[in-house]
């Protein structure tokens, strides 16, 4: 998708959905430093994004419809038909028939009072996971927005473009990767704060997109990028695709 960049205002829902091409994404971040609005537009954009994609993500137990059609088979509905009893009889007659069809009705109540619960309990669920992304949202544009900010950009070994903004006021970083291969099955990309020649963990990045860099980045000479086995490494293993210093 291409836009003008008179159209800056209108790329927050792209934005947030991870539809901007690298280079849309670039100037996108850019402009966020700058405009609190598409900031708070933005975060929501992308907390809404998160909860209509748990709304979906989660299937209902299977064992839930199976057990609610056999309760209603269990009871059958007669046919109707005259009764011409006593009123006395009738009164005993309804009552008799009344009984399977309250116990399946309790039955029905039941399952479905399992489903409310289970609905809701997805609900939370996904309410907490789009909370997270909002905070994440919000410390990613209070770094990319403090007065301090500094910005530096490089090139990984294999060829993905990458851009580190770090506010030594926040002690905090992000980094943004455009153009980043697949990692092969069993590895992972992981992020590095290198403190006086000690290379620290600093977090994961999965693909292209921006990631808060974990850990406090004041003190930090450079960001490091390796290819870790899956899960991580107290310390790099393979040698770097990426070793930028912080300051430019």
């Amino acid at each position: 998708m291409k836009h003008h960049a008179s159209d800056a205002h209108t790329l927050a829902a792209a934005y947030a959905l991870g539809a901007l091409e690298p280079d849309e994404r670039r100037e996108f971040t850019a402009h966020l430093r700058e405009c609190q609005a598409c900031r708070q537009e933005a975060a929501e954009f992308e907390a809404t994004a998160a909860r209509l994609a748990a709304a979906v993500s989660q299937a209902p137990p299977p064992d839930l419809k199976p057990a609610v059609m056999s309760a209603i088979d269990g009871v059958r509905q007669l046919p109707p038909r005259v009764v011409t009893t006593a009123p006395s009889r009738l009164s005993g007659v309804l009552r008799r028939r009344a009984v399977p069809l309250a116990l399946a009705a309790c039955v029905a109540a039941a399952a479905l009072g399992g489903v409310a619960v289970w609905q809701t309990q997805q609900n939370r669920e996904a309410e907490q996971r789009a909370g997270r992304a909002e905070q994440r949202l919000d410390a990613i544009s209070s770094i990319l927005a403090a007065p301090d900010a500094r910005t530096v950009h490089g090139r990984t070994s294999n060829g993905a473009l990458t851009t580190v903004v770090s506010s030594p006021a926040r002690d905090r970083a992000v980094f943004t990767a455009a153009g980043l291969p697949a990692p092969a099955g069993g590895t992972t990309y992981q992020l590095w704060l290198d403190h006086d020649g000690t290379m620290r963990p600093a977090g994961f990045v999965d693909g292209d997109g921006t990631v808060l860099i974990e850990g406090g980045a004041a003190g930090a000479e450079a960001v490091g990028l390796t290819v870790e086995p899956d899960g991580g490494s107290p310390r790099p293993t393979t040698a770097p695709l990426l070793l930028m210093p912080l300051t430019a």
